[in-house]
């Protein structure tokens, strides 16, 4: 466990009931053949037909588990998070198999990978496994990302930490270089926050200046990484201000919000609220920046952690439902609107292309965030994993034990 949960008492069993629940869940989310990972897992009322968690003995009989989709995505986020067990808690988790032979099923099938972001993760995956196959893994990063081509912010990141976890091993100095500089080009005239994309053409122009919650946390762990593994103060430097402005931005009740602007650093629209945002990826993500000599931002993690088991959108609304499962092996994914087509999001990233700054009011009256998504992903155990058992520099999962 990480030292800001060994520090915290009520932080540490928040957190050791979590990775419980995950260690619960995962298994459950494998494929029946053991090689890959669901894309989710998504609940309905028992009785309305028959799934994994219906009469199967988990103490909760109100919801019946569905098995949907496969994501290699998400295998390698598992994998990530997973390989700070122990070697025999790594198996139960995986299919009998360690998270460095899992990463091997992952590498057999990256020729058929089209997609930036999940060769870029389970790149990632081989280098902190250390499996011998990392250069070939690597190669087809290189071969999806043609120099000069705009890139989805998140995936570029996962890119430029690919490789800060790989240059221990190989040479990817020049690649890295790229990588990082193409980050902090992304930025809106050097402001703190990130955009969707790092360059024109992937998004439409009313959206061009919108960046989401993921689009500043994989960009400043990423960075952050970057300077731990080879110092870069002006890496650093920038992740530290994405760090502070986002958490500047925190709602009062720890919510980390959804969607900013990248101009102006500040929250379009706050809803949905995600679960993976509050346990796994604002903890990873800012527990790294403090260990690679950034900003320590205890007091947020602690404040969206609590988020968790105190969700003051259910409580305003008189909703007691929770968003753990601790039988079932899951979190519920988000709170949100549950307004059409998301409705709200759309209005307002156009309004404040053209009028920065306006809220349209009228819209939270009507569209209240209290809605549940009940689905559980296994990515978003896979990063709550690595954030309170992981670290930079520990790569030994048989420290890690709770």
């Amino acid at each position: 466990m990480r030292q800001l949960a060994r520090a915290d008492r009520p932080l540490h069993d928040l957190a050791t009931r979590l990775l419980t629940v995950a260690e619960r869940g995962l298994p459950r989310m494998l494929l029946p053949d053991g090689t890959g990972f669901v894309f989710t897992r998504a609940g309905r009322p028992t009785g309305e037909g028959a799934g994994d968690g219906a009469g199967d003995g988990t103490g909760d009989s109100s919801w019946t588990l569905e098995q949907r989709g496969t994501s290699i995505r998400y295998a390698a986020i598992t994998v990530l998070g997973t390989r700070f067990l122990p070697t025999d808690r790594q198996r139960a988790v995986l299919g009998g198999r360690t998270a460095e032979e899992f990463t091997g099923l992952l590498i057999e099938r990256l020729p058929g990978v089209r997609n930036l972001g999940d060769a870029a993760l389970v790149a990632w995956a081989a280098a902190e496994t250390g499996h011998p196959k990392l250069s070939d893994a690597l190669d087809r990063v290189t071969a999806l990302d043609p120099p000069g081509r705009p890139q989805y912010t998140v995936e570029a990141a996962w890119v430029l930490s690919a490789l800060a976890a790989a240059r221990g091993t190989l040479d990817v100095e020049d690649r890295l270089a790229a990588a990082r500089d193409r980050l902090l080009r992304a930025r809106i005239d050097g402001g703190p926050l990130f955009p969707h994309a790092t360059g024109p053409g992937l998004n439409p122009w009313y959206r061009a200046h919108i960046g989401c919650f993921a689009d500043q946390t994989y960009p400043l762990q990423a960075l952050a990484r970057a300077h731990a593994t080879g110092h870069d103060p002006e890496a650093l430097a920038a992740a530290d201000a994405c760090a502070t402005r986002i958490c500047a931005l925190q709602g009062d009740g720890g919510q980390w919000w959804w969607h900013y602007d990248a101009r102006r650093g500040t929250v379009v629209e706050g809803y949905p609220v995600y679960s993976v945002h509050q346990h796994a990826m604002a903890p990873t993500a800012l527990l790294d920046l403090a260990e690679a000599g950034g900003t320590d931002f205890a007091e947020p993690i602690r404040r969206g952690l609590r988020w968790m088991t105190e969700v003051p959108e259910l409580a305003r609304a008189g909703v007691s439902e929770p968003m753990i499962l601790d039988d079932l092996g899951v979190t519920w994914r988000k709170v949100h609107r549950g307004d059409p087509r998301k409705a709200v999001r759309a209005a307002r990233g156009l309004t404040t292309r053209v009028l920065p700054g306006l809220r349209l009011g009228p819209l939270d009256a009507v569209f209240r965030p209290t809605a549940v998504d009940r689905e559980c992903r296994p990515y978003e155990f896979g990063w709550m994993l690595h954030a309170w058992l992981g670290g930079i520099h520990d790569t030994d999962g048989e420290a890690n034990g709770r």
